[in-house]
């Protein structure tokens, strides 16, 4: 067994990567530090590796296809992309190509080191629902009453939703950006993972995507196969 959990550091500027390589391998973990796309597919391939901490703008590959390359193959191992791009549909984009979590730069060791060790604790599809009483969710500027089925935008207009699409955004934000999967999502709010259920689940996120669409900071992204995330930036 392999006494110390393994990193694939793939990051293109050497004086940044060589950084993180040294503070990562202080907490104890083995880190293999490449520096373009091709290469972090050939090492990732070759070894068993725990997580990968991504830069998106490479030589070669960029991060994006990297990780598209990867959950090809494998759709466990947790993905953490570092960015300088700042704008939602590149944030998006990044969930969408197979990332669980991401960071921009530039950032503190201290908030890499946190979002590490939550990336390698945790499970990356939640299949316990969360326990969370809340009812009042914010998204952005959006508000969401759960209990009254109401959805305010940022100027107080409202929405009425159905007892369905309130029970499917609830469930979201309770595990905002994070993954729910379809099965569980089915079980839980329609009883049953029919193909038929399938397809009206899809109807009712279509729903939500509509009404939270004015609202930059919120996407609901679909990981085909997978399940969805409710990115809330």
């Amino acid at each position: 067994m392999r006494p110390r959990t393994r990193i694939l550091l793939v990051e293109d500027e050497a004086s940044l990567g060589m950084l993180i390589q040294e503070n990562l391998e202080r907490e104890g973990y083995e880190v293999i530090h490449v520096q373009d796309g091709e290469l972090a597919l050939k090492r990732f391939f070759e070894q068993e590796i725990d997580l990968v901490i991504l830069d998106v703008m490479m030589p070669k590959k960029n991060g994006f296809d990297v990780a598209k390359t990867i959950r090809n193959t494998d759709r466990h191992t947790p993905i953490l992309f570092l960015t300088a791009k700042i704008k939602s549909a590149d944030v998006v984009k990044g969930f969408e190509s197979g990332g669980n979590d991401y960071l921009r730069k530039p950032f503190a060791f201290e908030e890499l080191l946190v979002r590490t060790k939550a990336l390698l604790s945790k499970e990356r599809l939640i299949d316990t629902i969360s326990t969370k009483e809340a009812t009042t969710f914010e998204l952005g500027d959006y508000t969401f009453d759960s209990q009254r089925l109401l959805l305010y935008d940022g100027i107080g207009k409202k929405k009425k939703l159905t007892m369905r699409e309130a029970e499917l955004l609830k469930l979201l934000c309770e595990n905002q950006n994070q993954v729910v999967s379809k099965t569980n999502i089915l079980l839980k709010i329609w009883g049953d993972d029919s193909f038929f259920n399938s397809r009206s689940m899809d109807v009712f996120i279509s729903r939500l995507r509509k009404y939270l669409e004015k609202e930059e900071s919120v996407n609901l992204v679909n990981l085909r196969g997978v399940g969805y995330k409710l990115v809330v930036l």
